[in-house]
Parts: structure tokens; sequence; C-alpha cells
């Protein structure tokens, strides 16, 4: 029986659940059991678990009738004690035998679960960058966590539950009839005294928890908006604290009534239950104690015991058999969702015929090149040029342009809509992906670094590293000096996102680990955008020795850069509209003129 105080179950269905529920069909059925499947060893021995516990819950209930009739009223002391030693060995049996259940359920679910996380981790890690770029970071993780977790209660309690609650069921009837059919009849009628309040009641406090629950959420809301640093402020500067004041009170004082309203449901909840439990066996008494007085054999002192036993054993699985059908739509929408993204498509993978060169030399060709994100809005418009090996090329344009979606192409985080680029003369469709994305190496303005050590974030790109290489690659990315000064060296942690360090450290860290790399094709992607001058300074150091040693693509606001490359492209409204050298471009007096004119004319003063 719930304690009037506790905690309230879901019973009931959300409005928004009632409006998302998932289209149960046998297709869904078939796919969710095929994730059992491979546990039906185990899982045989569940059902078997749940029979023989299932039937010794009921036997010490059927046995309190043999100790009453041969045992205390018969005076036979032998056979009392035999029937007591049986029902606690029947009791301990069926306890053991319940842990055993539930060890197996828990390992069937855990492993499930294992595989279904491990599925889920490898299809995301297919999934596009558009996908990651487009999707909620929240929704990502809940369908990796909470959602697959809560596979194990669909396994554990809801299947569970209804072979168990079934079976207890089919049992208690089964004795009940097989006693006296009269007192079976009766309590089958007593039954729904039980049920009825107790769903009827539930359904009350349900919507009087989901109220409380909403004005809590409006009350947290409140909270957050006006006792933060920014919210604070407001309050203060617009003299709202009386205003603000009253608005909590407000709220505070209808969950105050909610809370003592689901209190009082309670409450009479449990009185409710408290006059039915005792209503049911005073029935069975006086139907059973008519029967005996009126000289019937078939019904015993014990027979009557027994029934009172079985009638408080067969309330619960009633119940909760009567709620399963929630629990049971709540376990296929669950499925549902990580179903969802199970079936979203793998864009981009590798061809059934990749190609593994030897290699690479890092020339790039962009053949008509056109690309959007949607269909509603063109990126990139009839895009070509041409890298050779060894060259450097520059790409300056607008923002939003096109710039950091075009180099994004190379490695294929997205794929082109139509045309061709090619990575040493193969499309960059047929290559092997690992191949491909292994000699391309960016560096982007957002640095990305793990919560881990220098070395660690290293390592990432060349696991295998001697100290020997993290040491030039520090120096060659204008770290070393910072490294070696740190008491910890390699082994300093950089903090979560590499919040330990400035945003020029982090930087160049990031350039000395697609060093370690070693790719054939080097991208800067305005590496120093959001930079300091002296951490740009910095950076533009060790930039410029290396885009002098292999092939490199430059996205740059920093003139003296740009003036490292071979050739400069200008990119407006995705498509390339100038290229040439500086002076050429200077001397078209279009787009490129007027760029210099508002971000580069000052420090050309200056060099």
């Amino acid at each position: 029986m719930p304690h009037p105080g506790g905690r309230i179950s879901r019973a009931f269905l959300t409005e928004e659940e009632k409006s998302n529920r998932p289209r149960v069909t046998p297709a869904l059925l078939k796919r969710v059991f095929s994730y059992i499947v491979p546990y039906w060893k185990q899982m045989v021995l569940v059902l078997l678990a749940i029979f023989v516990s299932s039937v010794f819950t009921l036997l010490p209930a059927i046995l309190t009738g043999r100790i009453i009739d041969e045992g205390l009223i018969g005076r036979n002391l032998s056979a009392l004690i035999v029937f007591i030693a049986l029902s606690l060995a029947v009791t301990l049996g069926a306890n053991l035998i319940g842990v055993a259940q539930n060890y197996l359920n828990t390992w069937v679910a855990q492993h499930i679960i294992f595989d279904m996380r491990n599925k889920m981790y490898r299809h995301l890690q297919k999934m596009p960058q558009r996908f990651f770029t487009t999707s909620n970071q929240g929704d990502i993780i809940t369908r990796m966590t909470s959602d697959i977790s809560g596979v194990q209660g669909v396994i554990t309690d809801t299947l569970t539950s209804i072979l168990s609650n079934s079976l207890t069921l089919i049992v208690a009837l089964v004795a009940m009839f097989q006693r006296n059919w009269m007192l079976a009849l009766l309590g089958i009628l007593i039954v729904p005294l039980f049920v009825i309040p107790s769903r009827l009641t539930g359904k009350r406090r349900f919507d009087l928890t989901q109220e409380a629950q909403g004005c809590n959420d409006e009350i947290n809301g409140i909270l957050n908006e006006t006792l933060s640093v920014s919210g604070q402020l407001l309050v203060k500067l617009f003299c709202a604290e009386e205003k603000e004041y009253t608005r909590y009170e407000n709220v505070n004082r209808r969950m105050i009534h909610l809370n003592i309203r689901e209190n009082m449901a309670g409450r009479w909840f449990f009185m409710v239950m408290s006059t039915f439990s005792s209503i049911g066996p005073m029935l069975l008494y006086l139907v059973g104690g008519i029967l005996i007085m009126r000289g019937d054999n078939s019904v015993t002192v014990g027979d009557i015991t027994v029934f009172v036993a079985l009638l408080s054993k067969i309330y619960m699985p009633v119940n909760q058999l009567l709620n399963i059908q929630v629990n049971w739509i709540r376990a296929m929408a669950l499925f549902t969702r990580i179903f969802e993204y199970f079936d979203m498509p793998v864009e981009i993978e590798n061809a059934s015929d990749a190609i593994v060169p030897g290699e690479a030399r890092g020339d790039v060709e962009f053949k008509n090149v056109e690309f959007s994100y949607t269909q509603e809005r063109k990126i990139l418009r009839n895009v070509s040029f041409t890298l050779p090996n060894g060259k450097c090329i520059a790409i300056v344009g607008p923002s939003g342009s096109g710039k950091s979606t075009l180099i994004n192409l190379i490695p294929r985080l997205y794929d082109v809509d139509s045309g061709q680029i090619t990575f040493d003369g193969i499309d960059v469709r047929k290559l092997d992906l690992s191949f491909l994305r292994g000699n391309v190496g960016i560096v982007s303005q957002e640095t990305y670094l793990f919560n881990g050590t220098i070395r660690e974030n290293l390592l990432y790109a060349k696991s295998g590293a001697s100290e020997e290489e993290l040491v030039e690659a520090c120096r060659t990315a204008n770290i070393w000096d910072f490294v070696s000064s740190q008491e910890t060296g390699l082994d300093t942690v950089v903090g979560n996102r590499g919040l330990k360090l400035s945003g020029g450290e982090k930087q160049r860290i990031s350039i000395a680990r697609v060093l370690l790399k070693d790719p054939a094709l080097l991208i800067f992607d305005e590496a120093t955008s959001a930079l300091d001058s002296i951490s740009e300074s910095k950076i533009q150091e060790a930039i410029e020795p290396l885009i002098k040693s292999r092939t490199s693509i430059l996205i740059a606001h920093r003139l003296s850069t740009i003036l490292c490359a071979d050739e400069i492209l200008v990119v407006k409204d995705g498509e390339i509209v100038e290229r040439g050298t500086h002076e050429e471009l200077l001397g078209a007096n279009g787009v490129y003129t007027k760029l210099y004119e508002t971000q580069f004319r000052i420090e050309h003063k200056t060099l």
C-alpha cells in the first residue's frame, strides 16, 4: 500500500505523452525484441525464476491454512512444526530466487544498454558535421545517456512486471478456486474496492503534482531571472524590488496551497484504502463464518485465513497490470526516440572501393563546386581553383561569404552538392576517409582542448610520439617557452576546454598538435582572429615558417599572413570574385581593395 506522503508513481500519461504516443507496430516490437534475442538463454532463466518465485511467494499464505487447521485446531504439534518450517523454507527460497532473478534481469538489461550505447556512439561518429551544427547538444547527450539507460527499466520493470504479476495473479486465483469457488468469487468482487479508489486518488494526486511542478518551474524561473548578476542589476536600476517580491510571493503562496492539497489527498487515500482493506477480510470472515455455522464442511477456518492472505496478494498485481499500459507506452516511446537516431542516414562514409594511395602530396583542386546547407540558401557557387603541392593560397572576404565552408569540404566534413574536389588528383569522395582526414590538418579559430594535460592533448594527434617530437612540435609552434616555464611542463593540466590557458596559448598548442599529425595539407582558419596583438604576433611567428614548408591554405584577416601566400582568392557571396597577388588585386580596385581600405591599410603602414 503506497504511503500517503510518499513519491507518487507516474501511473498516468501527461498531455505531451498523450499527444506523442508512439504507434506500436509489429515491426517496432520485432526491433525491440531483437536486442533481447542474443540473451535468450538468460531470459529463459528469468522466466523460470519468475514462475517459481510466484508459486513460492504464495505458498506461505496457503500453508497458513494448514498451520491453523491441522496444527492449531487439530492440536498436532509435529504437523505444526513441519508446516512452519516448510513455510520458512519456502519464504527463504522465494527470496533467494528473487535475488537471482534480479541479478539476471539486471545483467541482461545492462548488456543490452552496453550494446545500444556502443551502437549509438559508433553511429553518431558517422554523422556529418551538419548534424552536430543543427542538433541540440543536450538532446544528443540525452539520447546517449538517460534514454538508453531507461531501457533497463523496460527490461527489469515493465516486461518483468507483466510476467510476474500475471503469473502471481493466475497462481493465486487457481489456489483460491481450488479451495472454495464461492469465496473465490467473493474475493474477485472485492478487488475493485482496492483498485478503483487507488486509481481515482492516484489520478488526483498526479494532477496536483503536475500543477505543483509547473508552479515550481515558475518559481525557479523568477529566481534565475532576478537573482542572477545581470538580473539583479536590472531590478535595482529600474527600482523593481517590490514588484518582483510581489510576483514571487504570489507564486510561492500558490505552491504552498498545492502542496497542502496534495498531502491531504494522500491522507484521504490512506483513509479510504485502510477502510477497504478492512472491509474485504471482514466480508470473507462473514461469508465464511456463515458457511461454517451452517455446517458446510468444504470451508474451514484455515481456508478463510488463506483467502484473506491471498486477497492481499492479488491486489498489487491487479493494480500494477491495470497501470501497465502507461508503462508500456512510455517504454515504446523510449525505444522510438532511440530508433529515430539509429535511423538517421549516414551521409558521408567510405566508398565500397575506397582508395588508399601511397604518400600524400597535398595537391587540391576545386572544380565548379556548389554547396548549400539548406535548399533555400546556396553557400558556394561555381567555385574553382587549383592549389599545387608546396604552394600557399590565402582566402579573404567578408564575414559569411563561405570561406570556412569552403575548407570544410576538403576533409569531407560536408559533401559538395555538385562539382568535384580532388586531393592528389583523386575525387575526395573516392578516397579512404581515414587517409584523407589524416593528411589534412586544420587549425581553427575555435580551439578545442580536452580536459587533461598538454601532453595528452598533443598525443591525441600521434599517440606514439616521443618526448623529442613533442618538444620539437612545441618549439615550432612557438609555445615551448611557455610549456617549459610551467612547474610540471608538458604534464600541466589545461582545464576543461583549456580554460586554464590564454587564447594564444591554446591556439599555439593546437598548432603543435596539428604539426604532430604531420599532414600533407595545412589549413589555418582565422587562427588569430580572436586574440590580442601580442598573442597574435607569437602565433604569426609560428605560422609563417610553416606555410613556406608545406602546402597550405590561409583564411586570415592579417595582411602580413596574406602577403606570404602565392595567390589570394577573394570570396563574396559564395563565389570567387577576384584572384591574384596583393599588388594585382589592389590595382583591380574591387572587393579586395575595399577590404584593404577598411581592414589592412593601418597594418600595411606598420610593415
